[in-house]
């Protein structure tokens, strides 16, 4: 792939996300997107470029959350990653209400990654079980992520305080 191919899919991305928010049931219309039929075979193509986009927005922000726990004496790495989840969700709304509408057979095999990492990021899971029980075990954890009210945020001291009571 060219520079100029990565760029023009981008922008066919881009294009899509700007038509989910301005769509709210997050269905993609493939032929109403400007050169998404130039850069992309199909429907299938480009949701798999889009899963993809979440994929790194998701990885990124669960890495930081990790990294993030490791330094509290009182982490919990299901929280860590479920508050990352959800965090990545809500900062890019668009693109998960895509993900979700068009949740199907061209999004199975990256729904499954998606749950396998998450699964062993949280530490639910060890790499020397089965793909098919970790895989379960990260789609219970996305349900309850789904199911869940994001926990308030835990400070300290007299600000945190202040800010929890004003």
């Amino acid at each position: 792939m060219s520079w100029n191919d990565f760029y023009r899919r981008r922008d066919v991305i881009d294009a899509t996300l700007r038509q989910a928010r301005r769509n709210p049931d997050g269905a993609v219309a493939f032929e109403e997107i400007p050169h998404a039929a130039e850069v992309f075979t199909g429907t299938e193509e480009l949701l798999a470029a889009l899963h993809y986009k979440w994929t790194q927005l998701l990885t990124g922000h669960i890495g930081l959350a990790l990294s993030a726990a490791e330094q509290s004496p009182n982490a919990d790495r299901v929280e860590a990653v479920a508050s990352a989840w959800r965090r990545a969700a809500n900062e890019n709304q668009a693109l998960r209400r895509v993900l979700e509408a068009n949740a199907g057979p061209a999004l199975d095999a990256a729904n499954a990654r998606e749950q396998r990492m998450l699964a062993l990021s949280a530490g639910l899971a060890e790499l020397t079980e089965p793909a098919e029980e970790i895989e379960r075990i990260g789609a219970a954890f996305l349900a309850l992520v789904h199911s869940t009210p994001a926990a308030p945020s835990r400070t300290t001291g007299k600000r945190g305080l202040a800010r929890l009571l004003g």
